[in-house]
């Protein structure tokens, strides 16, 4: 008898330890594209992508107009002057190259430079939002493949940041874990 008290005490302290972890989830990606600064970052960033679209269109115009020139002057430059010509030409076609790759990798940094402040303050709200509703775990829904039943946090988490629901806001792509 005194075996089976000590079990049934047991298994009570492990169902009640367990019963603290509260589960929470949320999609960081669809909180951030609904706060309000995002907005203005996404039009920041479409205005440098203009810009640097500008930019490989101007070394373009660049490239096409000194090989016309190159063209049409060749037959009364002198060798010398015909390879230093060429060389640039050639420098200048390379950097025409390889400006796809710069303006990429320029637009990601502004665009993590933009949205890194966005990402501190959802985070900082999903911290608080966690600590004042007593979850011990807040699970971010597009990395999740399998998770135990949880609660959809991002109402409470809009909440703390004054964000106020608009027509339907677009859906995760990856499907919220069902509750039990």
């Amino acid at each position: 008898m005194k075996k089976l008290i000590v079990a049934g005490v047991m298994a009570l302290g492990i169902f009640n330890a367990s019963a603290q972890n509260k589960i929470g989830y949320i999609s960081t990606d669809e909180l951030i594209g609904i706060m309000p600064e995002a907005e203005k970052a996404d039009a920041e960033l479409k205005e440098f992508q203009a810009s640097l679209a500008q930019q490989g269109q101007d070394l373009m115009k660049d490239l096409s107009m000194k090989d016309s020139l190159f063209v049409k002057d060749s037959a009364k430059l002198s060798p010398t002057m015909k390879e230093i010509k060429r060389k640039e030409l050639i420098e200048l076609y390379q950097k025409v190259q390889s400006w796809q790759q710069q303006g990429q990798e320029l637009y990601q940094a502004e665009a993590q430079k933009k949205i890194a402040p966005l990402r501190d303050k959802a985070m900082e709200a999903i911290k608080n939002v966690a600590k004042e509703n007593g979850y011990t775990y807040v699970l971010d829904i597009n990395s999740v493949i399998v998770a135990p039943p949880g609660d959809d946090i991002l109402p409470l988490v809009k909440k703390k940041l004054g964000i106020k629901d608009a027509a339907a806001p677009p859906k995760s792509a990856a499907p919220a874990p069902k509750k039990n």
